[in-house]
């Protein structure tokens, strides 16, 4: 898909970007992947299995082998790597709770213009429940296991010992530090039905014993405690300038002398805030789901932290294609 739009066709191949996201939801939807496992099929026995139509199926499944996502031989087809590990329930490494969050997201997609007209997320308010934060913390941990491995792999902890995970939700961050730096502790600071998932999560991992948790909305219950590293991933884009300047602020009083914080989210680059494409792209899941989120300029967050106290604001730079989104870091000292 073409993001710098200069001709009538650049914008038609734009517009009708559509129709592969489309076909991979109905793949999902009828659990295509699942089903073919690691066999091989022929478009007959598979539709027969699905209960869907052959035509319907045989030109679903010609998409999907264009796509990279079948492999055809002859008349037979069978998933390629990604359909069998991460698209497939039967595979250890199936993500289905980011999936299932990823389907959910384009019928909300579809309520734009209503959100731009009002201003206002398409649902009233967040379906906050114990059962909605736990599919939602599974998601995020699915969502951040690379890049959770690729951060830890660069960025330099070896003088912490104490590390505090801010919306840390299933400590899939808090985890991979801890592995790379054996003398640390970090503590998880979340919302109680997200700290079930990490609970759960800890268990599995010999660092989970250095783990420790904090139930509590961040922006108004009591924090305890000093850190020598403060980690926010992927929480400034919820909330407005004001908010987050307030949240800074608050979060400088928990930082132990030459404590430094560090914020990773998706950020405008360019001096017109209008690149990366993805970072605006973004902010329209922001105005989707959120009363006042936006994802917000490198300059506008250096200001914010200048304002709250924190000293010699600056970036880190992650290995090109590592970490979450463009592999850019926000730190600072407080």
């Amino acid at each position: 898909m073409t993001t710098n739009i200069k001709t009538f066709e650049d914008f038609r191949e734009t517009f009708f970007a559509f129709r592969l996201p489309r076909i991979l939801l109905t793949a999902l939807d009828l659990q295509l992947f699942t089903v073919m496992d690691t066999k091989s099929w022929t478009i007959k026995n598979l539709a027969k299995t699905l209960g869907v139509s052959e035509r319907g199926l045989e030109i679903l499944c010609r998409n999907l082998a264009s796509a990279g996502l079948l492999q055809k031989r002859g008349f037979r087809y069978s998933s390629e790597r990604v359909g069998r590990q991460f698209l497939n329930k039967h595979s250890p490494l199936y993500r289905g709770s980011y999936l299932q969050l990823m389907c959910q997201q384009w019928d909300n997609w579809n309520s734009l213009t209503q959100a731009v007209k009002t201003g206002h997320p398409v649902e009233e308010k967040e379906p906050e429940t114990p059962s909605y934060r736990h599919a939602f913390t599974w998601a995020m941990h699915e969502r951040s296991l690379d890049a959770a491995r690729q951060v830890a792999n660069q960025v330099d902890f070896t003088s912490a010992t104490s590390l505090l995970d801010v919306g840390g939700g299933p400590g899939t961050y808090a985890l991979e530090f801890l592995a790379k730096n054996p003398k640390m502790t970090a503590t998880i600071l979340d919302r109680p039905a997200a700290l079930d998932v990490a609970r759960d999560i800890a268990k599995t991992r010999r660092q989970g014993k250095r783990l420790s948790y904090q139930a509590a909305d961040f922006l108004i219950d009591p924090i305890h405690g000093k850190y020598d590293v403060i980690w926010i991933s992927n929480v400034i884009h919820i909330f407005s300038p004001s908010t987050n300047k307030k949240f800074f602020r608050r979060l400088r009083t928990h930082l132990n002398p030459r404590g430094r914080i560090l914020i990773q989210d998706t950020f405008l680059s360019d001096k017109q805030s209008i690149r990366p494409a993805e970072a605006n792209l973004f902010a329209v899941t922001m105005l989707l789901f959120t009363e006042s989120g936006n994802t917000y300029s490198l300059a506008d967050v250096h200001e914010w932290l200048k304002k709250t106290g924190y000293k010699n604001p600056g970036i880190l730079t992650l290995k090109k294609g590592t970490g979450d989104w463009d592999g850019i870091l926000i730190q600072a000292h407080g």
